[in-house]
């Protein structure tokens, strides 16, 4: 038996662990994890505006590569620090959870509450570059490599390179991220745009201006009204039944609220929140309050203006929520994320707060805007007999449940332990039958779809629920759909959409992905769901082994993986083969490149913003087609074509 002992035993000191895992700390190394680093800086910017001192916060993509953040907050403390006896900033900068948000002398509320996000970034970068105006001096700090300091201290302190007004305080930031740890270090402009905007939203008035060093482009955000134009924003593309959107603001002890909604004529909800301006994109607690409050408020209206009669039953919270685009925003001095993430908040307090605020004072609006009331009461009727019907279909599909003859479809595992059972869903018969024979028969089931599923973003429950293909998959996955979804009972730990490597296997997976979505959003939000990955080429080539030449194959999942063997000298391709379809692999092909769970690529469905992910679906799969046309337009330069 190998020896274990304590020399086996790594500890990674100082900010070596941010390098060694980023992915615990911002995600991913992928663009979304390189995007992250610029949320984490202005963060800070943003915590400074929230305490009241902050009004500007100048953003610069530049020339170079590198990224530049100047608040005109504060300024990060310069003293020496009381118990690491070196510059305070270098002590934010470079040590993890270091920081002045943990108690509520500094910041009241903030979004930053681990204390690693600044540190975070200069472990990723190869150079991060610090600049502090306070008492009239400007200070500079600079590290290389992950967060090596290279400034020398004088007489323990940060060197002075200028002079300004007093009055003029503030922290720059300019950062390089790290080309060896990122996928790429390239920073998108659009997602930057986007995120910007809902910033400038969320934090009222404060004024963000943007420049592109690269394309010469600027601009600048400033929100007046904050949430409330943000939910007119989102309705942009949508059929209000109200002009001016409902907005609602208090404070419950130490928590401030602020609700901001609108009704459209859609189908779907649209909820929204925020806690100290971080998107908690799996809700929470402040979601459960929003949801209680404003059930019982419109069935209590409801009542009082006689639209449900004495022997009705109450609305339900589907009911009330059909068509609604919402806004919650909530300031909490101490809220309990989960990880550093922050993807749900756990606070029960804030369930409280909302829905005490929202009770309060929504009945003060109404009562002065009666006929907004009136609408959204009609439009609650309207889904309520909807609903009754939609059960009764709903009842009766799930009643013949039992009775769909998957047995013709589906090959089912031998194993019945949920946790390692994986559901192939494939494009028809004939990749069905190569998938059904390369597969692990005792852990991996395949179910074929024939054809394109209805796409539901179109389509009436009623619709929905009668169409062959989606009633097979209720029936597999075993956990029911709507009011009835129970993820305990799903029968797959993993459902994984296999589609050939064409326009019409993208279709098929953007219309289950679409179902999935509006319909069982839980098995996307709680990782259940996958996009398998299988290889675009095969190529056979000769190549130089200890001075001999061999005939090798390899591999190739994408384009961009081709053209860097092409650029590998001492390849010489002999055989290129294409795969457009499963079917044109054989069985020991499809299990080495795609079933094996020792060497296949899985890419795991997430969302990780649900404004984006509502906007982009909604725009991609409805019935309003300017939207649509207008992003086509748009990505169609990115578009790779296949003829």
């Amino acid at each position: 038996m190998e020896q274990y002992s304590g020399s086996q035993i790594v500890v990674l000191e100082g900010l070596e662990a941010v390098r060694k895992r980023p992915g615990m700390y911002i995600g991913s190394t992928g663009p979304r994890g390189l995007h992250h680093l610029i949320w984490e800086i202005i963060d800070n910017g943003i915590d400074e505006h929230l305490a009241g001192f902050c009004t500007k916060i100048d953003i610069t993509l530049l020339k170079d590569g590198g990224f530049e953040v100047c608040d005109n907050g504060r300024g990060v403390p310069v003293d020496i620090h009381p118990t690491k006896h070196i510059p305070t900033v270098r002590v934010v900068y470079t040590i993890l959870h270091a920081g002045g948000k943990f108690g509520n002398s500094v910041y009241k509320v903030s979004g930053g509450l681990h204390g690693v996000g600044a540190s975070v970034v200069n472990a990723l970068s190869k150079r991060m570059i610090i600049e502090v105006k306070r008492d009239g001096k400007i200070f500079r700090d600079e590290y290389i490599n992950g967060g090596h300091p290279i400034v020398e201290l004088e007489d323990g302190l940060l060197p002075v390179v200028g002079k300004c007004n007093k009055s003029d305080t503030g922290t720059k930031v300019i950062f390089y991220p790290d080309d060896t740890i990122f996928e790429t270090v390239e920073f998108k402009a659009d997602m930057i745009h986007k995120k910007l905007k809902e910033m400038a939203f969320l934090n009222k008035n404060i004024l963000i201006n943007f420049t592109d060093q690269v394309t010469g482009i600027t601009k600048n955000y400033q929100e007046e009204f904050g949430i409330k134009s943000f939910v007119s924003y989102l309705t942009r593309e949508m059929t209000p039944l109200h002009a001016e959107p409902v907005y609602l603001e208090g404070k419950s002890g130490d928590i401030e609220v602020e609700i901001a909604l609108q009704y459209t004529d859609s189908y779907s909800e649209q909820i929204n929140a925020y806690c100290n301006r971080i998107n908690v994109v799996d809700g929470g607690t402040l979601v459960t309050g929003f949801k209680t409050g404003l059930t019982r408020v419109m069935n209590q209206y409801a009542r009082e203006l006689n639209v449900l009669k004495e022997k009705d039953e109450n609305f339900d919270g589907k009911d009330i929520r059909n068509g609604l685009v919402a806004i919650i925003s909530i300031k909490h001095p101490d809220p309990q994320f989960e990880g550093q993430t922050k993807t749900k908040l756990g606070n029960t307090d804030a369930k409280g707060a909302v829905e005490e605020v929202l009770s309060v004072e929504s009945q003060r609006w109404f009562d002065k805007h009666v006929e907004v009331l009136k609408s959204i009461l009609d439009n609650s009727m309207k889904s309520f007999n909807a609903r009754r019907a939609s059960d009764k279909a709903r009842t009766a599909v799930m009643k013949q449940l039992s009775d769909v003859d998957t047995r013709s479809k589906l090959a089912s595992c031998s194993s019945k332990k949920s946790e390692e059972c994986e559901l192939y869903i494939v494009e028809g018969d004939s990749a069905g039958g190569t998938v059904k024979t390369a597969r692990n028969r005792r852990t991996q089931a395949v179910l074929p779809l024939r054809g394109k599923i209805l796409n539901v973003e179109k389509a009436t429950l009623e619709k929905i629920l009668v169409n062959n293909e989606i009633k097979a998959m209720i029936a597999t996955f075993g956990c029911g759909i709507g009011d009835e979804f129970d993820l305990s009972k799903l029968r797959y730990d993993k459902i994984i959409i296999l589609t050939d490597a064409d326009v019409d296997g993208a279709h098929i997976s953007t219309l289950l992905l679409t179902f999935f979505y509006r319909f069982m959003p839980e098995l996307i939000l709680e990782g259940k769901v996958y996009r398998g990955l299988p290889p675009l080429y095969k190529v056979e080539y000769e190549t130089t082994v200890k001075g001999k030449k061999a005939k090798q194959s390899e591999y190739l999942f994408n384009d961009f993986e081709l053209e860097k063997f092409r650029k590998t000298e001492s390849n010489k391709i002999l055989n290129l083969q294409r795969y457009k379809g499963l079917g044109e692999m054989d069985a020991h092909q499809l299990w080495e490149t795609t079933l094996d769970p020792e060497s296949r690529i899985l890419a795991q469905i997430t969302i990780s913003d649900n404004v984006e992910a509502d906007e982009v679906t909604s725009m991609l799969m409805s019935n309003n087609v300017p939207p649509r046309r207008s992003f086509i337009l748009e990505e169609a330069k990115y578009a790779k074509l296949d003829i």
